[in-house]
């Protein structure tokens, strides 16, 4: 039987995805990560405890563990892990992106330069030490331009600045961000920001696969929901695409440039692109599938999930044609509206009867504290629908958003509301 190991951060969604699939292709998983991610604490699969973090020290355990225990794939599943999952790779033999190449995909910076030098439309960028002085910072762009961390995805810490003062805000907030995550002792790279120029247009979502440097289109996602800030938290992704066909040639063709001006030749890459009058923009393009639960809206031949279709590529078993099925498919990451803590959710019967959801999953827990991007670092829940048209999933998934009711404990003054006291709920309907 193959083994895979599988690095996982502690907190993760990805987890229950993968090891389905691999059940499915009877594959034997070792799970690599500090400590047994909290969605499988009653998981019986093997764990390896390694640094996640440090590419360096895993790749010997991870080697020493091989020897006794042969392993045919390592996958990641986040920019972190997929850094790791490359030095492994490497370090036992197994087909690889370089070290270099994912360690530019997770970088803001390093990629906007790389692709920069090979020509692609880019963002005008520049970085800024986070112990430096904003004020003189704040006249050095234009505007509006966008403040972000490096390292970090799903939109966490983005923010727009429409002038100086905005951006010096901004600058702040980025930066305590930063120091609260704890990540300026553990990286380099959390000790700088980048401020980019705003790039206006629609922003969609590219799915592929890479297999000896070739990008295979798994799929595009709209972006209905405007993105233009000040925070840029995403919400719906439907797919397949409503822009013109050649509009849609052009993505694939920038992603797959983007993916060779990265050095990136296997496993998944997920995009993330602006097209308005001037062309296709690159915003991203990360080493990993897509995240949380959003993979639930792709189904290949035979209803292949995707997670099935990256262990088949990893472990090299043949795949069948990589066509979707023919139905729209749609997923919203439901918005937290306001900090505090959660008390419940309610209508989500209603929600779940409306015609096309397939499923409502609210992840989060009551009494879990919830905290609005840009310092949120999780969703509430996710909504997935299907049906004839990307219309009606839209329609759907918006409907049913509309149905559910978010009961929060506003938080004591000072910590995020105006609310008089801890124990003041309020509720949102959306």
């Amino acid at each position: 039987m193959p083994r895979l190991l599988l690095l996982l951060p502690t907190r993760t969604y990805r987890a229950e995805a993968f090891l389905a699939a691999a059940r499915c292709l009877h594959v034997s998983v070792t799970i690599g990560c500090e400590r047994r991610p909290e969605e499988l604490m009653s998981s019986s699969d093997a764990l390896l405890p390694l640094d996640i973090r440090d590419p360096q020290a895993a790749a010997p355990i991870a080697v020493a563990f091989a020897r006794q225990h042969p392993i045919n794939a390592v996958i990641g599943v986040d920019e972190v892990t997929a850094v790791t999952a490359a030095a492994i790779a490497q370090a036992i033999g197994l087909p690889h992106n370089s070290l270099a190449s994912v360690t530019a995909a997770r970088n803001k910076h390093q990629m906007r330069e790389l692709l920069s030098e090979q020509g692609l439309p880019v963002p005008r960028h520049t970085v800024f030490p986070l112990n430096g002085n904003p004020w003189e910072f704040a006249t050095q762009v234009a505007y509006p331009c966008v403040l972000k961390p490096l390292i970090l995805s799903a939109s966490c810490g983005v923010i727009r600045a429409n002038d100086e003062a905005e951006f010096r805000e901004a600058f702040s907030r980025v930066g305590t961000l930063l120091t609260n995550l704890g990540l300026l002792e553990r990286d380099e790279q959390a000790r700088w920001i980048l401020a980019e120029d705003f790039i206006p247009g629609v922003e969609v979502a590219v799915e592929g696969l890479l297999t000896n440097g070739v990008l295979q289109p798994l799929a595009i996602f709209d972006k209905p929901d405007p993105l233009n800030g000040p925070f840029f938290e995403e919400t719906i992704y439907v797919t397949p695409s409503r822009l013109p066909a050649d509009v849609q040639q052009d993505i694939i063709a920038c992603a797959a440039r983007t993916a060779e001006a990265l050095g990136l030749r296997e496993g998944p890459v997920h995009g993330e692109f602006r097209v308005n009058e001037k062309g296709v923009w690159v915003i991203e393009l990360a080493a990993r599938a897509i995240g949380g639960h959003c993979s639930r809206t792709l189904s290949f031949a035979s209803g292949m999930s995707l997670e099935e279709l990256i262990i088949r590529h990893a472990l090299r078993i043949p795949l069948p044609p990589l066509t979707r099925q023919a139905h729209a498919a749609g997923v919203m990451m439901l918005p937290i509206p306001y900090g505090g803590r959660l008390r419940e959710v309610r209508g989500q019967a209603d929600a779940r009867a409306v015609a096309g959801i397939e499923e409502l999953m609210i992840t989060a827990e009551p009494d879990d504290e919830l905290v609005p991007l840009p310092e949120g670092t999780r969703y509430l829940g996710f909504l997935l629908a299907r049906g004839k048209t990307p219309e009606r999933v839209e329609q759907s998934l918006r409907e049913a958003h509309r149905r559910l009711t978010v009961v929060i404990a506003a938080p004591p003054l000072g910590q995020g509301s105006s609310s008089p006291s801890s124990l003041q709920s309020r509720t949102m309907n959306f």
